[in-house]
């Protein structure tokens, strides 16, 4: 398909989803549990793409026995760890908090990838990630991001804290896809997903110990997991894998910062909220930084 040719397309579609999957977790609050969510999030996953996969398991079977360990962990922490620490911080935090907090990951991209693989960042990428995150305070301050930094006179709030171990977590999964066997790309996304699933299996089993599974699973709940389970954990996986494939993971990072940006879109049609000019200079920011980084950056990253 001539769609899997323009990585860039992949990105931005997939971070349409993820912005998606933000405001979905915030609708999810008081209908099903975190850790429930989360598991039933990879359980429908497993077993949409499973038919589909069935032909290339078997064919990429030596690839995913030598690496069992790499794809159990790769889908426990990338997939099962990181959104459980976004659903649990969509419990005391906005979507659009979640969102600004998931521009942190090409931070974390960018120094694992440097510590790691000892790989460069020029500074054009560093001038392209600051205008993406200028764009990033835009759009959440509502064009005032002096007032929004004089206005923290509260201490930090858990579900921040929470996201910046989602964002560890998905930033360490993205610079470890350099190391991905060699696989079809429906074979690893499968492999991922049953890891994630039997992580989450355990996840449960913690979260009932705890008393924290006490949520009931509503008819909005399981609306939410099918969203969930199809979209943010198949089509916007799947196409990250390819974009990183393509253009490197710093350079992929970049595209992470127009999550806010089109979750404050979301946030305007779905909840009726009006529409002001500094959307426009936000995205202006976030775009013209990815094609500035991107633009003068050819080696993968």
């Amino acid at each position: 398909m001539s769609i899997f040719k323009n990585p860039h397309l992949l990105l931005a579609i997939t971070t349409f989803i993820w912005a998606g999957n933000a405001i979905a977790g915030k609708y999810a609050v008081g209908h099903v549990s975190p850790m429930m969510l989360t598991f039933f999030r990879w359980a429908i996953a497993l077993a949409v793409i499973s038919p589909f996969a069935v032909n290339h398991i078997k064919t990429d079977w030596a690839a995913i026995k030598a690496n069992w360990i790499y794809l159990l962990l790769m889908g426990g922490f990338g997939y099962t760890a990181f959104n459980f620490f976004l659903y649990s911080g969509l419990q005391y935090t906005s979507a659009i908090n979640v969102a600004l907090e998931q521009s942190a990951m090409p931070v974390v991209i960018f120094v694992l990838n440097y510590l790691i693989y000892k790989t460069g960042i020029t500074w054009l990428q560093v001038v392209g990630y600051l205008l993406t995150l200028i764009g990033v305070l835009v759009t959440v301050s509502a064009g005032d991001p002096f007032g929004m930094l004089t206005s923290q006179t509260t201490g930090i709030n858990r579900g921040d804290v929470l996201m910046l171990g989602a964002a560890i977590c998905y930033g360490g999964y993205s610079v470890a896809l350099r190391a991905k066997p060699d696989m079809h790309w429906i074979s690893l996304l499968t492999s991922l997903v049953a890891g994630a699933l039997l992580f989450s299996i355990v996840g449960v089993g913690v979260e009932y110990g705890s008393g924290n599974s006490t949520v009931p699973v509503t008819l909005q709940g399981i609306l939410v997991c099918i969203y969930a389970g199809i979209f943010p954990s198949l089509v916007s996986q799947g196409f990250f894998i390819v974009g990183v494939g393509a253009l490197g993971a710093n350079r992929a990072g970049l595209y992470i910062n127009l999550v806010p940006v089109f979750a404050a879109l979301l946030a305007v049609s779905l909840l009726g909220e009006e529409l002001h000019l500094f959307h426009a200079l936000a995205f202006v920011l976030v775009v013209g930084g990815i094609l500035l980084a991107q633009r003068f950056t050819t080696a993968k990253s």
